[in-house]
Order: C-alpha cells, then structure tokens, then sequence
C-alpha cells in the first residue's frame, strides 16, 4: 500500500474568490473571474452526482442508444490487469506483454513506434517522462540493453520518414548481429487512421530489404497491437501471424483512453519501465475516484473547477503548463484527450501545452495581460531524480550570480513558479497546481488516470458524450475521397514530374 506522500494531489484554492472585507479592485476582479464559495458547493454536488453516474456507466454491457458509444473500460482496466497477472502469470495479458517486450530487448537495439492520436502520444508520454532525456543517444551499455525507441507513423511527413530511413540504413548493416537490428511495434485499433496504415507499409518494406522476404525474424520483431476486427489484424493474419503473435486493443477501451492497454504498456516494458507500478498507480487513481470525498479526491476537483472555467467564467483556453521538459509530452497527449472527447456541439475548451519557465518568455506575457479567456494547470514535480545543478562561485561576479551560489536550479523553478503565480494572483488571473511527488511510473500512472477520469466527468458535465469523436470521422472520409482523386504516377516516374 502506497504512502499517502507518493499520492499526486490537485490544489486549486488560487481558484477561489475569498468574500472581500470591502470592495478594492482586485476583490472585483476576483468576482468576476474566479470561483464564489456558493457556486464551489454547488458543483461539488454536481460532481459526486456524475461520479455515481460514471461508476455505474462501467457495469452496463448493453448502454442504451443516449449513451453510445460508450467505451468506459479504461476505469477498471488496470486492477483487472494487475489481477489477471496475479493469477495467471505469464498466461496472462500483462505476462504476454512482458514476455514480448524481452524478447524485443534481446532481438533488436532499435524500436519504431508506429501508431497516430493515442496511439502515438500515449507511449511518447511515457517515455519521455519516465526515460533518459537522450535516452536514444546513449551507447548499448549505458542504456543498460534496452532499445532506441523512434516514433513514426503519425503524419504523411515525407523527410523525416527518409530521414529515419537513412539513419537505419547508415546503421543497422548486419541482421546477425543483434546491436544492429531493429524492429517495429504498429498500433492502431481499427486501422483506418491512413497515416499509421501508410507508413507501415512503407517501414515493413525496408525491415523486408534488411532482413530478407522470407526471414523468421520479421515475426519476431514486428509486433502488431490492434482491435478484434481491424484491417491490420486481417493482414497480420494473412502473413502468417498466430493470435499469439498479435496484442490486442480491448473493444471497451477508446483508443485515446488506451494508454494502459499494450498500446502504451509494450513501448514502456520494452523500454524496461515498471509497468506494473504504472498499472498500481493508476488503480488507486481510481480508487480514490470511486471512494474519496470531494475535498480528497482530485479527480472531481479537477473536473469540477476546469468545467466551471471553461463554461461559467468563459475562461476555454485551458493551458497545461509543464516544470519540466519531460512532461511536455504528457500534455500534448492530454490536449488530444480533451479536444477528441470535449470539441462536440460547438462547446469544448481549447487545450495547449506550455513548458515554463522556457515558454514564459513567448507566452507570460499574454497569460499575465492579454485576454482572460484561459485557466492554467501547472504540473510541478516537487523531487527531482538527479542532484541539484548549482550556481556556484566563480571569480568573475560580471552576471552578479554569485550571491546564488548556494543555490541549485529546483531553487530557481520554485522560485518562478511562486512569482508566476502570485504576480497572475495579484489580477485574478486563474491558476492550480497539478503535484507530483517525483516522476516514477507510480505517479505518472497516477496522473495519466487522473485526467482520463476527470475528461469523462467534465464531458458528463457539461452534457456531452466524452466518448467517440464524430468530426474526425467525417474529415477521414473525405481524405480517402480526395486521395482516390489523385491522378497515379506512372511506374518509376519521380514525384516532381507531377508539379
């Protein structure tokens, strides 16, 4: 049982409109554009109201029409995981992954992550946060025989694809010697996202080139993560892929809700993370969703006071900002999970992602003076995992530093934090705080659970079905229409010739 200290916690008093002793002008600011005590009364009982109504969602095997689609798996998918481990062990769908995910390490010294959307952020999510920040650049023995992980698959970029191409060409010469091999994991749960369709295509073509048509080891090191009915999985099928060859995507499970199927999971094992300390935190994310109180339970408060900015205080640009570079990603995957599940009937906030201190050079400006038409949730680490870089003396004082000295670089992010936010204080403008104790694989399960929960009670919030995304639907369509449209080059003909 975790230690109440390894618990990520939400703070959002900043929030709160204190009833002023007399009027002065930031007392009237604070009316107009924070929460009043009353109104945080009344969406607390919202909140617990909805959070009964989303427990019960996860028990309905046939929802009525009103509530489809409804892919409300994720909730209990890391307990039912981490329980099925416990009896199974490695006939289990946790020791599939696990067991697959060595293999990898031992057979190749490169990954290529194909997947778009969820597919992609997820596992980019985890590895940035929780590997080497030059993980990819690190020699064999530094990263300790766990691969180089690229992630492709996501755009019709056509360079970049040549670029990794020619990294792997100019680098992976001999398909006998392991630390030259290379191999691909492709998600997709339907398969009819055409950017990962496409660039598989492409990539299965150059591992055919490099380890021959025919060779065993094309099994052994593409492995393919889909849905029960999906054109990937037909084609796996038709090239001689058994079922135990291919990790599947729960049909309950909406792919960017995904993280904790293998779509996120066999990236992170591959890369030697816990995904089993991952899986706990988020069960008890979870648990404290479904059990806590309002006032112990961040899931309700972070849905509750991001709903009553987006759509009370009219406050939808909802900015993620990052204290550190390695939970970048980590936002640019929660801004695909609010914008896929909350933008329906022209209502939904608009989420981006920041990295402060870096970006409070091109955005403190606008969020201190400009509009007030957004909230910004700081994701702050409190422990780092390396040593403080320090100042430290120097004879020659030009840049008047020495009187830090003594002063390391988490001195220097909390000492911004605290200006940022009290000089945003100081005229209302709205910020909390997301705390995470360290970065482990126990927080960010944590957290990753933390914001799909809160994304599915925003959306029941506001009236919304935070499952399925019907826009994006029609946009796939009429891509495949106007690809079809495009007039064939002939055999051999160079793509400039068609200018």
């Amino acid at each position: 049982m975790q230690l109440p200290d390894e618990n990520i916690e939400y703070n959002y008093q900043r929030l709160l409109a204190q009833p002023p002793e007399a009027w002065t002008p930031l007392a009237e600011l604070q009316t107009q554009h924070l929460i009043s005590l009353d109104r945080l009364d009344s969406i607390k009982k919202a909140a617990m109201e909805i959070r009964g109504l989303v427990g019960a969602e996860r028990e309905l095997l046939n929802p009525p029409p009103k509530l489809r689609p409804l892919q409300a798996g994720f909730i209990d998918l890391p307990q039912k995981l981490l329980d099925q481990f416990k009896r199974k062990q490695d006939a289990s769908d946790l020791g599939k992954i696990i067991r697959i995910s060595n293999r990898l390490r031992e057979d190749v010294d490169r990954i290529v992550v194909l997947g778009t959307g969820g597919s992609y952020l997820g596992p980019k999510a985890l590895f940035d946060a929780l590997c080497h920040s030059y993980h990819n650049e690190m020699p064999a023995k530094l990263r300790m025989g766990k691969p180089r992980m690229y992630f492709e698959g996501n755009s019709f970029d056509n360079d970049p694809l040549q670029d990794l191409f020619e990294l792997l060409e100019n680098t992976c010469v001999d398909p006998d010697l392991t630390d030259e091999r290379w191999g691909i994991i492709v998600a997709t749960k339907s398969d009819d996202t055409l950017e990962t369709a496409a660039t598989y295509r492409a990539v299965k073509m150059e591992a055919a080139k490099f380890y021959g048509q025919k060779s065993p080891m094309l099994k052994r090191v593409i492995v393919p993560i889909t849905g029960a009915k999906s054109k990937l999985r037909d084609l796996c099928k038709a090239e001689g892929y058994s079922d135990e060859d291919i990790l599947n995507i729960p049909e309950e499970v909406g792919a960017r809700y995904g993280v904790f199927t293998p779509v996120g999971l066999l990236p992170a094992a591959t890369l030697g993370l816990d995904i089993r300390a991952m899986l706990l935190g988020a069960a008890t994310m979870t648990r404290r969703f479904l059990e806590e109180p309002f006032d112990r339970n961040p899931v309700l408060q972070y849905a509750a006071v991001n709903y009553l900015m987006s759509e009370e205080l009219k406050k939808p640009t909802r900015v993620t900002a990052a204290w550190s570079r390695k939970l970048e990603s980590v936002g640019w995957w929660y801004d695909e999970l609010l914008s896929e599940s909350l933008s329906k009937s022209g209502r939904g906030p608009t989420p981006f992602t920041v990295v402060n201190t870096r970006d409070l050079h091109s955005r403190g400006q606008q969020h201190q003076d400009g509009m007030r038409d957004k909230m910004i949730n700081n994701l702050l680490v409190r422990t780092f995992a390396h040593p403080s870089v320090m100042i430290g003396m120097a004879d020659r004082n030009e840049d008047d530093l020495n009187q830090f000295s003594r002063k390391g670089l988490p001195d220097l992010v909390d000492a911004a934090h605290k200006a940022m936010t009290e000089s945003y204080s100081d005229v209302a403008r709205p910020t909390a705080d997301i705390l995470l104790p360290a970065l482990t694989e126990h927080t960010i399960g944590q957290l990753l659970q933390m914001l799909m929960l809160a994304t599915v009670v925003e959306g029941r919030l506001m009236g919304l079905n935070p499952y399925g995304q019907p826009g994006v639907e029609v946009f796939k369509a009429n891509m495949t229409k106007h690809l079809k449209a495009i007039p064939n080059l002939p055999k051999g003909e160079k793509a400039d010739a068609a200018k």
